[in-house]
């Protein structure tokens, strides 16, 4: 999924819009924060305000009497800076965190939503730095950036009203900086959006090649890679080193610009007060309290500046994710409602092409099965055969003939309804990090009872291993089950899809993991799970389906052949040649 690398401020105002969609049911905790920091802000100004009478009447006057009194105040004055700054920091940082949650939910529903399409076109360790990493910035932009931005903004506007106050003519000069401060920070914006987007791509590559080396990690023992993937890793961390010090940089620059144009302010303000005719009119502390003011003003300016780097990083980032909550989800228009299917399929003239590919993957592909009878796929690797069963579940949409389920089209029943009615054992076996109980018992009825897993464990021949493990059931199988065999792991798969109890069975290559003593462990179990089941079988081995009542050969997206296991191999045909192979080969 491409991205800009940059965003204007026309759609820097447009993504900050549908930003502040997120903070509308947290109207009274900003009033909160806001209350807070501002509070915070208006007490450091006054107490710097005392400057003025301290000096010119206390110490100028000898008149102890206010600095006595100053010294009961300053605790309790500085506790409610303290709870008025905890007040705004808290609350803010809570809104911040709520809305970090709402978009990672909403990615998180996205992305189980989507279809099979939108996954084979991102990597995961892209889609995963989205909720981990851009919603961090979203996260920065909405409570960091906020607090700097109403904190030390309402600080330099009460330096700004004291210092008028004190003496309008040298504040004066420092209000003739502002158009320059405006000219510095609007350029150097511009440099943020940039290198913003840029890290949240380099972010992307770097989880991604993470991902990939972790997942492959046996591939690249094996095949001795640590030292090509430690340099392709180092080229990918160097990029996003890089581009986190333009970043830096562009900071650093900004920073230092308006500082150097502030001391330049502070300068003429110290010369001007050197002037004979204007000392005369200057008493020690209104001199002091406006020099003070200017200094105090250099910090907040500077954050003033730094938050802008946030707010560009979580516009950025912002943009990063409206991206990917835009995208389309799984196209679902089905009105026909259907609990349980009798088992009836039927292609007529069904082609199909993937998004990514040219050339047709179907062509012109047209069968029926009845209520429980078995048709099995067979063919060589890329004909076509895993891909009927993926039309069938509608992980992809056929973009020619028709598909019916029951006389229904498969567009017309409901997702849910329709995936309801197949069971799939696949072989590439997916198992969570949990029990083996669970594993079984996945996308079955929340009620099935220990018994029922039990039961299904035993027919799949599944406790004839997990008696040696040690909590049994309850044993956790780890990451995509990495503590079983791949036998192991086929068999769950089969008990999981006994318990679901399907009237459609897909076994695709099934037994394609398991070696000759586990293929007949469980082949009476396959015969158990395929009763009273229509069954679709893509098989390799032969011998798997010669009971089968109807076998088509697939070469090139077409069916050569159909038949039986008897016919078929009568005709010394395609079926025949493969039967001859296999079997010469055993």
């Amino acid at each position: 999924m491409s991205t800009t690398t940059s965003l204007n401020n026309q759609q820097t105002d447009k993504i900050f819009k549908r930003f502040s969609v997120y903070l509308k049911d947290f109207k009274l905790a900003f009033f909160i924060a806001i209350v807070g920091m501002i509070g915070y802000s208006l007490i450091d100004v006054y107490v710097l305000q005392q400057l003025q009478p301290i000096v010119d009447d206390s110490l100028g006057k000898g008149d102890y009497e206010y600095i006595r009194l100053a010294a009961y105040f300053v605790v309790p004055i500085f506790i409610l800076r303290g709870l008025f700054n905890f007040l705004g920091a808290y609350t803010v940082s809570w809104i911040g965190n709520h809305v970090v949650l709402r978009m990672r939910q909403e990615l998180f529903n996205r992305y189980i939503h989507f279809p099979v399409e939108f996954h084979d076109n991102n990597s995961t360790g892209q889609l995963i730095s989205k909720v981990i990493y851009d919603t961090e910035q979203v996260a920065n932009a909405s409570s960091r950036a906020l607090i700097i931005l109403v904190r030390e903004g309402a600080l330099v506007l009460g330096l700004f009203v004291a210092m008028f106050m004190a003496s309008w003519q040298l504040s004066l000069i420092f209000i003739l900086i502002g158009p320059l401060v405006a000219l510095i920070v609007s350029v150097v914006s511009k440099r943020f959006r940039k290198v913003s987007k840029s890290i949240q791509e380099a972010m992307g590559g770097l989880t991604s090649s993470v991902e990939q080396v972790l997942k492959g990690h046996k591939v690249v023992l094996m095949f001795g890679g640590q030292t090509l993937e430690d340099k392709a890793f180092y080229q990918k961390n160097n990029e996003n080193r890089q581009q986190n010090m333009k970043l830096v940089v562009a900071r650093i620059l900004s920073v230092s610009s308006i500082q150097v144009i502030a001391s330049i302010a502070l300068a003429v303000v110290l010369y001007i007060a050197s002037i004979p005719d204007f000392v005369v009119s200057l008493t020690p502390g209104v001199f002091v309290s406006v020099v003070v003011f200017m200094t105090m003003l250099l910090k907040p300016l500077k954050q003033l500046t730094t938050v802008n780097s946030e707010f560009q990083k979580g516009m950025a980032a912002c943009s990063s994710i409206f991206a990917v909550l835009d995208q389309q989800i799984e196209e679902d228009k089905g009105t026909h409602s259907l609990q349980r299917a009798v088992g009836k399929i039927e292609f007529k003239n069904v082609s199909f092409t993937y998004p990514s590919k040219q050339q047709p993957t179907l062509k012109n592909v047209s069968f029926a099965i009845n209520k429980g009878q078995t048709l099995a796929l067979v063919g060589r690797s890329g004909s076509g055969k895993s891909t009927i069963s993926s039309l069938l579940t509608r992980f992809y949409n056929n973009q020619q003939g028709e598909i019916s389920l029951d006389g229904i089209l498969l567009k017309d029943i409901p997702l849910t309804d329709l995936r309801r009615q197949f069971a799939l054992v696949s072989q590439h076996v997916v198992l969570f990090n949990d029990t083996i109980a669970n594993n079984i018992a996945y996308g079955s009825a929340e009620n099935v009872s220990r018994e029922q897993i039990k039961q299904a464990a035993k027919t799949a021949h599944v406790l004839e291993f997990i008696d040696q493990l040690p909590d049994g059931l309850d044993t956790i199988v780890g990451e995509n089950g990495f503590m079983l065999s791949g036998g192991q792991r086929q068999r769950l798969a089969i008990a999981r899809a006994l318990l679901i109890d399907a009237p459609i069975l897909i076994l695709d290559e099934a037994t394609s993991a398991l070696d000759t003593e586990s293929e007949k462990l469980i082949q009476d179990a396959l015969e158990t799970l395929q009763q009273n089941r229509t069954s679709i079988v893509v098989a390799h081995r032969l011998s798997t389906i010669e009971s089968a009542d109807t076998i088509l050969v697939i070469e090139d997206g077409q069916i050569v052949e159909q038949g039986n296991h008897v016919d078929l191999l009568a005709q010394k045909g395609a079926y025949a040649q493969l039967h001859n192979l296999q079997f010469g080969e055993e």
